[in-house]
């Protein structure tokens, strides 16, 4: 459901979570990833990090620099002023991906989870221009959206211990790449030779949210 006014409420002492729905809806992410830039460009001086999610955007505040009741007053304030249409273009990036074998070795239970071969899925997945929606669980790590409904297929029972950098998963109706070599209980279809996460770039994060994603399979 999407509210009629966005939510302000306290999560903890010294953030502020606000809701604008309870739903993944892709007018409601660019609200939220539009707001993100709004405030960033206020340069609140209590303001010291801005997590945004799905539907949601976590204000982290000083509150020896300012109480809850200021913040939440002046938040309500911004979001009455700020745009609420997209403010930027997308950015699209292509993921040159190796599917199958040793790269993507659920590819053949997501085949047979979709009554499909496997050619069949590499196609719907590389088929869809993905939203990246946010950015978390590990540093570089974008969560996509949204797979196509025949191959939606869903997590491991069990996560692996170790999955390699770079490895391309399905979970649900969404799909991510790991930018390091983390467990993980994703369904792993191919992998890319791209770095997701290098600190050494003065944009450590490839992929930001809002841009958009397409896979190029490769051999």
């Amino acid at each position: 459901m999407i509210h009629s006014l966005p939510r302000l409420r306290a999560a903890g002492d010294s953030a502020i979570l606000i809701e604008w729905a309870d739903e993944i809806n892709d007018d409601v992410n660019d609200r939220v990833h539009t707001f993100v830039r709004f405030l960033a460009a206020q340069n609140h001086s209590a303001i010291h990090d801005l997590i945004p999610a799905y539907s949601s955007l976590l204000v982290c505040y000083d509150p020896a620099r300012a109480l809850f009741d200021v913040m939440r007053a002046w938040l309500a304030d911004a979001l009455m002023t700020a745009p609420i249409q997209r403010d930027v273009e997308s950015r699209v990036v292509e993921i040159p991906t190796r599917y199958g074998g040793e790269y993507g070795p659920d590819l053949e239970f997501v085949a047979h989870f979709a009554r499909v071969t496997q050619e069949q899925v590499v196609r719907l997945h590389a088929s869809v221009l993905y939203r990246v929606y946010l950015v978390g669980f590990a540093p570089g790590f974008a969560y996509l959206g949204s797979v196509p409904e025949q191959i939606a297929a869903p997590r491991l029972a069990t996560p692996r211990t170790r999955v390699p950098a770079g490895s391309v998963g399905i979970a649900g109706k969404q799909t991510g790449i790991y930018p390091s070599t983390t467990p993980g209980g994703w369904q792993l279809i191919g992998r890319t030779d791209l770095a997701m996460f290098d600190p050494r770039r003065d944009s450590p994060t490839l992929l930001r949210p809002g841009d958009r994603v397409r896979f190029v399979a490769v051999s």
